[in-house]
């Protein structure tokens, strides 16, 4: 009772002195119980301040209530300092503003929220960028990355945070105020000075000289002949000593052009020793990356290992001509230069996702951070890693090196078994031997990510018991009641206790779907979310599609990380504590699009559709569901009913009193209009024609096409024009008998039970047929096909064998009609690729196809956000037209005159039609259109 009089007390005192939000209920602190990195903390609250006075208020608050402060930007800390038991004070939501921008001066002022890519952003059109660039810049925040002194790649050029911060504003656990400069005591803490001054010679002896020496506190800068630098002392603190409000940050000069030289090793050793021969030709990056973590090599030249060399230039050729330089030099099994920008993207994404990709081993294994960026003499990494990869070995484990080889720090991702007793054991055994092995190497135990929980117990095996206690004083000095992040760097907690492991379920949650990738256990699959938070960016990269609601919205709850952080806590039991039937879990899924952006755009291959439909399964199981799961969740079978009726159903949908009813007792939004049904199904269309012995042509080369529901329908255009594009490659069209179904709108809404029982139907129906192709021409059914499908029926090889069958109409013709020459079209098209395609089937071989008939042009990226019944529900349309807005209608209205709008699914097409007043087209139509020459050119604007 006291303890809950005391939180009421705090809500209030909290309520009243700040105007930012002060959330303390069960999803705000679920969302925050996790970083990025092994641990969890479960917090009391979260504050998200306006400005720099609601933070100082927040902290006089907590101070006078004695409640601890963990001060957050993205939340992609890999050590553990991001979490905590007492207030989170969440600096992404409000103060993210660049307060000012001097190009003159090469400076900027910046708020704690600003994320690095917004500033690298604005700095571009002055020829300037923030040189620190961790792989999460675009999502990571300044004052996370202050808070940790983050490097990046490019930190052999640029130097780490620290080197680039002139002055800060900092708020202490209590709400005063400090300003922190370079070469002046002005603004330090009481003591401060004298601290330093009566330490001068354990300061100038007790820390090894590295680049990246980021472990500990940096009480070095304080020594007379370095300044004193205020602002490089409080650098990578960790949240431990108080609260950045603005930061003066300095900018450097960004090279008008690039070029990457690729060069191949015969193992990441040997690339290592190869680094420190680079760095006299001054090179951006020198990065490195082993065998084992690249998936697909594809771009990279020979090689067991490789670095990533950068270089700049004011021309294109001079910046080539620099890589080259240093290509002849390097002495390496094989060598690329790379200058085309996408290219240089897209092998800089491989090395970019790799705390992501490098979580699960090639076999699938799960690995996981604790001993992410070791950082060791430039000279002595060779020799690290090889006794690395021994003490590995020795310990029965496997890990994936890679990292900042020009620094000398290696990132790397192990396959701990965190789940049990002796496994945790086992992984503070390795962490102590590894400790000792680090320093033995005269090395640093963190090199970029910080201390947190998961190295500063170490820390006296570093620095040594007496320097350490100093470490302890220093924060005494900042934080005289210890409320600033307790339990992090100094006198930390235990490097294996409060592992987000122990919560979770020992034995394996009866779930409906297989989850193949995860051992069919649902547990493991939620385990995938590491929290490197690339769902949080503002903007996809290049095509991608995740995570549109999290984009449409700003919330962290409607981010891939933040549901499944909520299903974490799902299954832990300890803030959510009513399971399948939470509320917080099922509100922060409704704004899920289930566009599977994720399960190809998120490293670690998190599949949150797929979660979202497990969770209705059980959250509705024996109660009444939503009107739009009865009405558009079981689209098929009412579609089938209506067909014989459908020009009476469309009369009545265009009285608008009907269509209105009509809407609101099927839960559909009142903006939408219905769409129309076809007058004939393509099915009927189908067997008619068969019927007058049209179908069958001189060759007996045969395709079955699926008569999906939406084709069928709603736009039998579509499959007519297919039909039409395969027999001019000599095929033959066969179609399903019996009404299958790929049991999409189902398994969209949950439906789980009665997907199974549509799948089975289905197989049993398509026995003629299974394991020859199957063209599908709508993506969202394709995609369920390949994926769902098997997922649902593991224990049934007729899924995995129709599964193995689908293709799309582009990537049936380039496989088994590779001759057949598409018509010539040469035309411009605009338009967006489906997101399911995106995420599940891939659009190469539309892109071949296309490029052959001559439509140029690129399709958008995204999700229209109709995404099947979500944008027709009621509650979502906002969502739905945010999301339709962020690419796909800005590409169609910035279309040339004439351009062609192409969408292969219905729901793209008909958020098209509803929002813009454009008909798009299948790809199919255009190339049946074409088979009929020029003449028949129609523009879909």
């Amino acid at each position: 009772m006291a303890e809950r009089q005391d939180r009421t007390a705090l809500v209030r005192a909290l309520g009243s002195a700040v105007r930012g939000e002060v959330e303390f209920g069960t999803t705000a602190r679920a969302l925050m119980t996790m970083d990025a990195s092994n641990y969890r903390r479960v917090p009391l609250g979260v504050v998200a301040p306006r400005d720099a006075d609601d933070v100082a208020a927040a902290l006089a608050v907590c101070r006078a209530h004695a409640v601890p402060v963990v001060p957050r930007g993205g939340g992609t800390s890999i050590a553990g300092q991001a979490t905590g038991t007492g207030v989170v004070l969440d600096l992404t939501r409000h103060l993210g503003k660049i307060v000012e921008l001097d190009a003159a001066s090469r400076t900027a002022v910046v708020q704690p929220g600003v994320v690095l890519d917004d500033l690298r952003a604005a700095s571009a059109p002055h020829g300037l960028t923030f040189g620190p660039d961790p792989s999460t810049h675009s999502r990571c925040t300044l004052g996370g990355m202050i808070g940790n002194n983050s490097c990046g790649s490019h930190s052999v050029a640029w130097g780490t945070t620290a080197d680039n911060v002139h002055t800060l504003t900092v708020a202490r656990y209590g709400g005063d105020t400090l300003r922190l400069d370079r070469g002046r005591w002005d603004g330090a803490p009481a003591g401060l000075r004298e601290l330093a001054g009566s330490h001068l010679a354990l300061l100038r002896t007790g820390f090894p000289e590295l680049p990246r020496r980021i472990s500990g506190y940096a009480l070095d800068a304080l020594l007379p002949e370095r300044g004193p630098d205020l602002t490089r002392a409080f650098c990578g603190s960790e949240g431990t000593l108080g609260v950045v409000t603005e930061a003066t940050v300095r900018l450097v000069e960004a090279p008008g052009f690039r070029a990457l030289a690729v060069l191949g090793y015969a193992d990441e050793s040997a690339a290592a020793e190869a680094a420190p021969g680079l760095l006299p030709y001054r090179p951006l990056t020198v990065e490195g990356m082993a065998a084992d973590l690249v998936r697909e090599p594809a771009g990279l030249p020979r090689g067991g290992a490789w670095l990533f060399v950068e270089t700049g230039g004011d021309t294109p050729a001079e910046a080539r001509a620099h890589a080259e330089r240093i290509l002849r030099a390097a002495d390496a099994v094989d060598a690329a230069v790379v200058t085309d920008p996408a290219g240089q993207r897209a092998l800089w994404r491989i090395r970019e996702d790799a705390s992501g990709t490098a979580t699960r081993m090639p076999d699938g294994a799960e690995a996981w951070p604790g001993w992410e960026d070791c950082a060791v003499p430039l000279a002595r990494l060779g020799p690290y890693l090889r006794d690395f990869r021994a003490l590995l070995t020795a310990h029965g484990l496997r890990g994936t090196p890679y990292g900042h080889f020009g620094d000398g720090c290696i990132h790397v991702r192990i396959d701990f078994d965190l789940l049990s007793g002796d496994g945790v054991a086992r992984f503070r055994r390795f962490s102590e031997e590894l400790a000792a092995l680090v320093v033995a190497h005269g090395g640093s135990l963190s090199g970029e990510h910080g201390d947190g929980q998961a190295r500063a117990e170490l820390l006296p095996r570093m620095y040594g018991d007496e320097l350490v206690a100093l470490f302890g004083r220093f924060k005494d000095l900042w934080d005289p009641d210890g409320g600033m992040n307790p339990g992090i760097l100094a006198r930390p907690a235990r490097l294996d206790e409060n592992l987000r492991f122990d919560v979770l379920p020992k034995r394996p949650v009866d779930v409906t779907f297989g989850y193949p990738h995860d051992g069919g256990d649902f547990s493991a699959a939620v385990r995938r979310c590491v929290g490197v938070a690339k769902c949080r960016t503002a903007r996809p990269a290049g095509a991608g599609v995740m995570c549109p609601s999290f984009r449409a919205t700003g919330e962290e709850a409607h981010s891939t990380r933040g549901r499944a952080r909520l299903l974490h806590e799902m299954l832990a039991g300890e803030v959510i504590t009513d399971g399948w039937r939470s509320q917080e879990v099922r509100d922060a899924l409704d704004l899920c699009l289930s566009c599977k952006g994720c399960r190809s755009d998120c490293p670690v291959g998190v599949d949150m559709a797929t979660y979202k439909a497990e969770f209705l399964h059980h959250h509705y199981r024996g109660r009444l569901r939503p009107a739009a799961h009865y009405v558009m969740g079981r689209l098929p079978q009412w579609l089938r009913l209506a067909a014989p009726i459908a020009p009476v159903l469309n009369a009545l949908a265009r009285i608008r009193p009907f269509a209105a009813l009509a809407k609101r007792l099927a839960g559909i939004t009142a903006e939408r209009t219905i769409p129309v049904l076809a007058g004939e199904t393509f099915t009927r269309w189908a067997r008619k024609r068969r019927g007058r012995g049209t179908v069958i042509l001189s060759s007996d080369q045969v395709v079955t096409v699926w008569p999906d529901t939406f084709t069928n329908h709603l736009s039998p255009e579509v499959g007519k024009a297919a039909v039409r594009v395969l027999e001019a490659t000599g095929r033959t069209a066969l179609f399903p008998e019996g009404g299958v179904c790929c049991g999409l709108t189902y398994v969209s809404t949950g439906q789980l039970d009665k997907a199974r029982t549509v799948m089975r139907r289905t197989l049993d129906r398509m026995g003629f047929s299974l394991g020859d192709p199957l063209v599908v021409l709508e993506p969202s059914c394709a995609a369920t096909l390949r994926t769902d499908l098997p997922e649902l029926l593991p224990d049934d090889p007729r899924a995995a064998e129709l599964a193995g069958s689908v293709r799309t109409l582009a990537q049936y013709l380039e496989e088994y009609a590779p001759d057949w020459q598409p018509p010539r079209l040469d035309r411009r098209v605009a338009g967006q690729t489906h997101c399911h395609q995106h995420a599940v089937l891939g659009d190469a071989a539309e892109r071949r196809l296309r490029e052959r008939a001559g439509l140029a042009g690129e399709l958008s990226g995204g999700c229209c956000g109709l995404a099947g019944n979500f944008g027709f529900e009621r509650g979502h349309w906002d969502v739905s037209v945010a999301c339709a807005e962020e690419q796909l209608l800005p590409s169609v209205r910035s279309a040339e005159p004439g351009t062609d709008i192409l969408a292969d699914g219905f729901s793209c097409r008909t958020q098209l039609t509803q929002l813009a007043g454009v008909r798009a087209r299948h790809l199919a139509e255009l190339l049946a259109e074409g088979l009929d020459g020029p003449a028949a050119h129609c523009s879909g604007n």
